[in-house]
């Protein structure tokens, strides 16, 4: 019954699409966007996961820009800059630049956006993008100088996402407040609408020369729409103007209708699998047993993932890293498809008759179902917890996630000191706690001669598969699905630039 009313409900937006006039964001200057999930709070460095991320770039701004198309690092609020020493880095801040509320931006509001974010105390979300700062200091009215604790290689990657707040008005309106009513310099002011939907409104005093530029679309809406069925009947109807993450065979759908175009474009996501080896979630879990993970690792059929699930330009790959990112490297041990290898292993491991387990998931369903049963085949009955995204983040930090299929951008840098350390290096998330592989990753993301670094990176990717604390599983290429009246770049950052949007 629920199958034929699918196909009816597809049916009839399948007619209202062919039939219906212009979108309605052309008409009102207004892209409408969904996004599967809602961003935390508008206060960036306390909204966790990519939705929360993209306001670095949307509300804010930072000191540099990385232009998504030559990956080249150019000024944006500071005009220029320098390498003082190996732990030194020197801004000149620029003039003139407006935020949302009127206020100038100062080198003053660099210095307590960035002390106050890489202050340990106040448990920003992403420790990793601010736990190299040492401290930031004025140098000069408009100079100042970021020392970093020890080398940081990646130091420039993480400033190009750090966004710098107003000083005065984070220390009136504090969390709380910059969670709802955002003050920063970027291109769009914020507020939230009704709905679980986020009102974008380009900022019409955003200073001149910005790399960015002006937004030439006035507005863009946020609409939180987690169920996918939904989103494709609203990009058919024409009450949404673009999404991403756009399953294969609805996106091959879409593709038959003249109002909308479809691009499946390469990013540097990963999809992965991560067990707990280290016994995080208990002294006695079957998954500390190395034979154990490599039995699971034999057993889950990534090239019919790959292929059937994700499609496009997606293939399998063998370290927990974006083959592009410098440091990644795939010679490292290989787990091919192999049921009857893995029935054995988890034989000699002591668990012919498999065991029970819980596997938390927040992205894909289908992909999770899959997983689960290509488990079921050697015995590993495995439930599905499904949660959203910051749900399984603070559950897996509380030692509570013996499995989680879990994907990772890298926030978009093309290295891999933006994941090893993340997942591998000691911290919270890392759920194999394996001591050679930390020294390793410390010793590349200590180092910023490009030879040690890929010689200490490849050390921990070998140590990493050899163990199976995780199963890298596939590149994640993504669909995006907008309105043919709407001209917009696809960034291979998966960083949705409106900003650079325009109406045919």
């Amino acid at each position: 019954m629920m199958k034929r009313f699918a196909h009816f409900a597809y049916a009839l937006a399948l007619s209202a699409a062919l039939g219906s006039p212009a979108f309605a964001g052309k008409s009102d200057d207004t892209i409408y966007a969904a996004f599967r999930q809602a961003p935390q709070s508008l206060d960036a460095y306390y909204s966790p996961g990519r939705e929360g991320f993209l306001l670095s770039f949307w509300i804010y701004d930072g000191l540099i820009y990385r232009d998504s198309r030559t990956l080249e690092f150019k000024p944006l609020l500071a005009t220029s800059w320098k390498q003082v020493d190996d732990l030194t880095l020197e801004f000149e801040i620029r003039d003139g630049v407006k935020f949302h509320d009127g206020s100038i931006l100062t080198a003053d509001d660099v210095v307590y956006t960035l002390n106050f974010a890489s202050d340990p105390a106040n448990k920003v979300f992403n420790q990793t993008s601010v736990n190299w700062i040492a401290k930031v200091e004025k140098t000069g009215p408009k100079t100042v100088r970021i020392v970093a604790k020890q080398v940081a290689p990646v130091a420039l990657e993480q400033l190009a996402r750090l966004p710098i707040y107003s000083a005065a008005y984070y220390k009136t309106a504090g969390r709380e407040g910059m969670g709802k009513s955002p003050v920063g310099t970027g291109p769009y002011k914020a507020e939230v609408g009704p709905n679980s939907t986020f009102i974008f409104t380009r900022f019409d005093d955003y200073f001149q020369g910005s790399v960015k530029g002006t937004p030439k679309i006035r507005r863009f809406v946020y609409k939180t729409i987690p169920d996918v069925s939904t989103q494709i009947a609203e990009l058919m109807t024409g009450s949404l103007d673009w999404a991403y993450y756009v399953p294969d065979d609805q996106a091959e759908r879409l593709k038959r209708l003249p109002k909308l175009k479809v691009v499946n474009a390469d990013t540097f996501r990963i999809a992965f699998l991560t067990m707990d080896a280290a016994g995080l979630t208990s002294p006695d879990t079957p998954l500390k047993n190395i034979k154990v993970r490599q039995a699971i690792a034999h057993a889950i059929n990534r090239e019919a993932l790959a292929k059937n699930l994700m499609g496009g330009a997606s293939r399998v790959i063998h370290s927990p890293c974006f083959p592009s990112q410098v440091g990644c490297s795939e010679d490292v041990q290989r787990y091919d498809y192999n049921v009857a290898k893995a029935k054995a292993l988890m034989a000699e491991a002591g668990y012919p008759n498999g065991f029970e387990v819980e596997i938390f998931g927040y992205r894909s369903r289908p992909i999770a179902d899959a997983i689960i049963g290509d488990l079921r085949a050697i015995g590993i009955k495995a439930n599905l917890r499904w949660l959203q995204y910051p749900a399984v983040v603070q559950k897996r930090r509380e030692n509570g996630t013996p499995m989680v299929i879990d994907d990772w951008g890298s926030s978009s840098i093309n290295d891999v000191a933006a994941s090893l350390a993340f997942f591998y290096g000691g911290k919270p998330d890392d759920q194999g706690r394996d001591a050679e592989t930390i020294a390793a990753i410390d010793t590349g993301d200590g180092s910023v001669d490009l030879s040690t670094r890929k010689a200490a990176y490849l050390v921990a990717l070998k140590k990493i598969a050899a163990g199976a604390y995780s199963l890298p599983l596939f590149t994640m290429p993504i669909n995006y699905v907008f309105s043919s009246e709407l001209e917009i770049p696809i960034s291979p950052d998966e960083i949705p630039e409106f900003w650079r949007a325009n109406w045919k």
